[in-house]
């Protein structure tokens, strides 16, 4: 009897070795060396039954029944949660349980350039796919939505909208994204406005003006002598004449950009067209970056009243109305100063150059 018992003693410790082996080996080892990787998405209301047949399926893990069993001993049961994620089928379950845990899902990022506004930023939102450009300008032009934002009561979040490259998820909310947008903002602003140097103008003008700067300019050595421009006008009481806020007030009117105006579109009746109204527009008509914006509230010093396009990104500025004419004549209305000219020529002018 008692070699009967030490029989069945040294058994159990044998299968207990053995399941320990086996239960060891399948957590911490890999079902194969292979290191590709694969994109496994956990929606809402997925069950742990689904999740693991599907991994065995995809060949990311090697038993399905184990490792639900794992699910339930490692104390994760409730952690799995809604993402997607990177994944590899040299992973071992342990570390797959870990990534499907974490809660971080894939990253893709989302880049607003500086001086775009709300219905590019809408079209490029719906082309990358990360939801509706209704659905992007629906929330940017909700007042109510935007005075939750901002404390302050605007028609809509363009101007407040920080161009950066943003980080998002499959599951990030157009909602949050902006929300994003508008706290980087209030941020750079904060940064900037201690080293204004204006006054007489508010919060919303100096964005406004700010988004103008942004659209006349792709140089950057440009910006404060074309917001110092635009301050001598206003100084003066003198119209502004940008071409951006024509553009701006037919694309507000149409919902989306338009890219070329003709003759009669200079003096048509918008409420952003500044050969029409007095002063600034009533709003933004762009999002600028931080340098536009330093250059709004800290323009160079000039007596310069107008500035006209050499074609290449850069302008020549006149402090006469006749001077102004004669670059318009040479720059302008004669076709062959156009000729194999484009602002894309400007990232080949040296640098530092000066009006």
């Amino acid at each position: 009897m008692k070699g009967f018992l030490t029989f069945l003693f040294v058994g159990a410790i044998i299968v207990a070795g053995g399941g320990f082996y086996v239960w060891n080996s399948f957590v911490s080892v890999p079902p194969s060396n292979d290191p590709s990787e694969v994109i496994y998405e956990v929606g809402p209301g997925r069950t742990f039954a689904a999740v693991a047949t599907e991994l065995e399926g995809m060949g990311i893990i090697k038993d399905e029944k184990l490792f639900r069993i794992y699910l339930r001993v490692s104390g994760e049961k409730r952690g799995l949660k809604v993402g997607e994620y990177l994944l590899r089928r040299n992973m071992t379950p342990q570390e797959v349980l870990r990534t499907l845990t974490s809660g971080i899902s894939i990253g893709r990022t989302f880049t607003i350039s500086e001086g775009l506004n709300i219905y590019e930023i809408s079209e490029l939102y719906q082309a990358k796919g990360y939801g509706t450009k209704d659905e992007f300008l629906n929330l940017v032009l909700d007042k109510n939505f935007a005075r939750t934002l901002l404390g302050e009561n605007h028609e809509s979040l363009e101007g407040y909208l920080y161009p950066e490259t943003y980080s998002l998820t499959k599951y990030t909310t157009t909602k949050t994204l902006i929300t994003q947008m508008v706290q980087n903002f209030q941020r750079v602003y904060a940064e900037v406005i201690p080293q204004s140097k204006i006054s007489g103008l508010t919060k919303h003008q100096i964005v406004t003006l700010a988004s103008i700067v942004e659209k006349e300019t792709g140089a950057p050595e440009e910006r404060p002598i074309i917001s110092s421009v635009f301050h001598n006008r206003l100084e003066k009481g003198m119209m502004l004449q940008t071409d951006p806020t024509i553009l701006y007030g037919i694309a507000q009117e149409n919902r989306k950009v338009i890219l070329k105006i003709g003759r009669a579109d200079i003096r048509r009746p918008t409420r952003y067209n500044t050969y029409v109204i007095k002063g600034l527009p009533p709003g933004p008509i762009a999002n600028p970056g931080r340098e536009a914006l330093l250059a709004a509230v800290d323009p160079g010093q000039s007596d310069y009243l107008f500035f006209v396009s050499e074609n290449d990104g850069t302008h020549v500025f006149s402090t006469t109305y006749e001077a102004h004419s004669a670059a318009v004549r040479k720059f302008q209305v004669d076709p062959n100063a156009r000729k194999g000219k484009s602002w894309r020529n400007l990232n080949k002018k040296p640098e530092g150059k000066s009006p």
